[in-house]
């Protein structure tokens, strides 16, 4: 996809499209950072901004399918470019799974763009084989024999990431779970709470035109229904801050006392950090202190902060959580925060690519990080002080297995069952909570807490 295209089809959204998941395809960024970055510099209307989500979104997240789909039909190529796939599979995903859509201009948009980068004989064959499509209609899944590989095309997921979720949830719930990842992400926000009330900011906003409704999973949590919560102004005067509703979760259930010092071991960007900050008190002495292994981070700390205005509470340093017990004496900290850096799969819907570029090894490798990260820190809690263990991954590996296996070796340490709302109560186990992205249409999420006794 070395070609220069000029001329109006770069206008278009589907070229934007094309572009987008080319550049994904090929490792070039996460899919939720390129959407934006293609919506902020593509000038795109508010209406083509959505078409352009819901392709991209929509193409990444049913990709598996999309090429079990087309599978019959190029049958006899002998060679299918990789943008050429990504050109059929987005058009696919259009004909298929988007009724507003005209097909006529599915056919007539995927054909010139082959034509600008390819060539008139590409062209004919992107219209021959989405021709075909329209009149032969797809073939059934039923015809996979194999009922874990057929839910692995169902769902687009890998066969050992399909396995590792059966094995969790069985096979009805990983099928609930992976449905779920096909529906938008909802937009949620979470209230500054020191200088407004969730009622006040949802009274606002609807002055604003933007209707949101509380979050029954955080209470200082709202969700969109109508409206850009970014773009308005409660946003701009740093009065509510980006952050999905499981994450929320987190800075309560460490239950910060207002003269606390706490340590955020793992802060970027600082949705955690600035929601802890939140119930500290300057004049007692409550602190946050933040890290992040890298400087360009931790400036996005500094600049949440300053933004919720909670700065005057939150320190940060560019340090390696695996060395905080080298820098830092033992019974320093009233309270830590380990959200420790994990294989994101709780992320799925939001980052629907992060299901393909996992491997089984991530899964040897992100535990001996994880623990590193959480003996170090808690070298340095003080005595009755307690520790938040969390993560935005949904296997055991991760996160269960961590804290069994660190409390074996740890005895001067407890677990400190959680308690939660009775919404939430389904997703306690063991007195930990696992979020599974099918519960509430959050993000998958896992909290813990520790106790050094």
């Amino acid at each position: 996809m070395k070609r220069k295209v000029t001329g109006p089809i770069t206008k278009t959204v589907r070229f934007a499209c094309l572009k987008a998941l080319y550049r994904i395809e090929k490792g070039g960024s996460y899919s939720n950072l390129l959407v934006r970055e293609f919506i902020d510099k593509g000038q795109l209307s508010k209406q083509d901004a959505a078409l352009f989500t819901e392709i991209v979104y929509g193409s990444i997240a049913r990709k598996y399918l999309l090429a079990f789909y087309l599978a019959p039909f190029t049958a006899k190529a002998k060679k299918i470019d990789d943008w050429v796939q990504l050109l059929l599979e987005m058009s696919v995903y259009q004909l298929l799974f988007l009724d507003k859509v005209p097909s006529h201009a599915i056919f007539n948009e995927a054909v010139e763009l082959a034509k600008a980068f390819g060539n008139p004989g590409i062209a004919k064959f992107v219209n021959g084989v989405l021709r075909n499509v329209q009149r032969q209609g797809v073939r059934d899944l039923q015809t996979i024999q194999d009922p874990l590989e057929r839910l692995s095309i169902e769902l687009s997921m890998p066969v050992w990431l399909v396995e590792k979720l059966v094995a969790i949830l069985g096979i009805a719930e990983t099928q609930k779970l992976g449905q779920s990842l096909f529906l938008p992400s909802q937009v949620s926000a979470r209230i500054n709470r020191p200088f407004i009330s969730r009622e006040q900011a949802l009274e606002r906003l609807a002055q604003e035109g933007i209707t949101a409704k509380p979050s029954q999973v955080a209470a200082d949590g709202i969700v969109a229904e109508k409206g850009f919560l970014a773009g308005s102004r409660l946003y701009q005067e740093g009065l509510l801050t980006i952050q999905d509703e499981s994450s929320m979760l987190v800075a309560p259930l460490l239950a910060p006392k207002a003269s606390d010092y706490i340590l955020d071991a793992c802060a970027a960007p600082g949705g955690k950090t600035t929601h802890i900050a939140s119930f500290l008190d300057k004049t007692q002495g409550g602190q946050v202190l933040a890290l992040d292994i890298h400087a360009h981070k931790i400036q996005l700390i500094q600049q949440n902060a300053q933004r919720l205005g909670v700065d005057e509470v939150v320190q940060t340093k560019q340090l390696d959580a695996r060395k905080v017990k080298e820098v830092f004496a033992p019974e320093t900290f009233d309270r830590i925060l380990v959200d420790a850096p994990c294989s994101g799969l709780g992320l799925m819907r939001r980052k629907p690519d992060i299901k393909y570029q996992k491997k089984p090894a991530d899964f040897k490798q992100l535990p001996k990080i994880q623990m590193e990260i959480l003996e170090s820190a808690a070298s340095v809690l003080k005595s009755n002080g307690q520790l938040v263990y969390s993560t935005c991954t949904i296997v055991p590996e991760e996160n269960q297995n961590i804290i069994k296996q660190f409390l074996s070796k740890h005895t001067d340490f407890e677990l400190v069952p959680l308690s939660v709302s009775n919404y939430l109560s389904q997703s306690l186990d063991s007195g930990m909570l696992t979020i599974y992205p099918h519960q509430y249409h959050t993000d998958g999420f896992f909290i813990s807490c520790l106790r050094k006794k």
